[in-house]
C-alpha cells in the first residue's frame, strides 16, 4: 500500500471552498438571469398586445372619423340641410305645446306664499329645458324671500336666479298693494 505523504515545508492548500462558492454565486446568478430575461419576455409580450389593441382602436377612430366626415357632408347638403332645419323648427314647435300649463300653475299655487301675486310668466325651450321667465310682486321682503324658498325647495322648479328687483311706489286710489316687483328665472322640471 502507498501512503502519499505531503514532505513539503507548507501543507497544500484546498480550494474547494472557494469552488463551492463560486458554484453557489453561478447558480444564484442563473436564476437571477433567468428571472430577468422571463421578466423582460412577459413585458415585451404585454407591449405587443397593448400596441395591438392601440393600433385597432386607431383604425376604428380612423373608420368612424371617415364616417363622422361622410355624414357632415351628406346634412351640408342644401336639401338635407332644408329638411334639418325644418325639422328642426317642427321640433320646437311641438316642444312648446308640450309644455302642460295646468300642471305649472297648481305646482305654482302650492308654493305661492300670502303677500305674493305673479304678474307675468314666460315660458322658453332651451337645451331640452323649459327655462321659465317669471315677475311677481310682493307686499315686503319677508314675502318674496318666502316665495323664494318655496320655489328652491319645490321639486318642480330648480336653479332660481334672481334677475332685478325694484321698489315700487303705491298708488293712491289702486288695490295694488306691492311694493317690490321681481323679476325671477327658474327651469321647470316637470316639462
Amino acid at each position: 500500500m502507498k501512503v502519499r505523504l505531503n514532505l513539503a515545508t507548507t501543507p497544500l492548500q484546498t480550494h474547494r471552498k472557494f469552488l463551492a462558492g463560486a458554484t453557489l454565486i453561478g447558480v444564484f446568478a442563473g436564476i437571477l438571469f433567468l428571472g430577468l430575461g422571463w421578466h423582460v419576455y412577459s413585458v415585451r409580450k404585454s407591449n405587443e398586445a397593448l400596441r395591438a389593441r392601440a393600433a385597432t382602436m386607431r383604425q376604428e377612430m380612423e373608420g368612424l372619423m371617415r364616417q363622422r366626415d361622410d355624414l357632415e357632408s351628406f346634412f351640408k347638403e342644401e336639401q338635407n340641410a332644408r329638411l334639418n332645419e325644418r325639422s328642426t323648427f317642427l321640433n320646437s314647435l311641438i316642444d312648446e305645446q308640450s309644455l302642460n300649463w295646468t300642471q305649472m300653475f297648481m305646482d305654482m299655487e302650492k308654493i305661492m306664499p300670502t303677500g305674493v301675486r305673479l304678474i307675468s310668466i314666460e315660458p322658453a325651450h332651451e337645451k331640452g329645458q323649459v327655462k321659465v321667465k317669471l315677475q311677481i310682486g310682493a307686499i315686503n321682503d319677508e314675502a318674496k324671500l318666502k316665495f323664494m324658498r318655496a320655489l328652491e325647495n319645490s321639486p318642480s322648479f330648480k336653479e332660481v336666479r334672481e334677475d332685478h328687483e325694484n321698489a315700487v311706489e303705491p298708488q293712491p286710489n289702486s288695490n295694488d298693494l306691492d311694493r317690490l316687483q321681481v323679476q325671477l328665472n327658474v327651469v321647470y322640471a316637470r316639462s
